[in-house]
């Protein structure tokens, strides 16, 4: 009989403001370990773009943790649409973060 595991889950978010750009994530070990991650963008970054960089970062982070399966959660109904292909880029900056995220995604057993 195989194991069965839980996934972890990842939550994200983007602070934009007068002091630039912050990102967040925070992943959740089945055994409910909190893991949080923060970053600063160092270049002016609008809404969406900040949210790609910060559910990429987190990818990455659950990634680098050995991590397998991982439920993702986001505010912003866009970018879980969009990686989900059930809304289309509109702009072509987003293009390079969606590419990056599918790329990421592939890694996962399941997400």
């Amino acid at each position: 009989m195989g194991i069965e595991l839980e996934p972890w889950k990842m939550y994200f978010d983007e602070a934009i403001n007068y002091n630039g750009s912050g990102i967040g994530v925070l992943l959740v070990s089945p055994k409910e370990t909190h893991i949080p991650f923060s970053g600063r963008l160092n270049f002016p970054a609008i809404n969406n773009a900040a949210e790609y960089e910060a559910c990429i970062m987190g990818i990455q982070a659950a990634l680098g943790l050995g991590v397998k399966e991982l439920e993702v959660y986001g505010d912003l109904a866009l970018i879980i649409s969009q990686i989900q292909n059930k809304w289309k880029i509109k702009k072509e900056n987003l293009t390079p973060y969606h590419e990056c995220l599918q790329k990421l995604a592939s890694k996962f057993s399941n997400i």
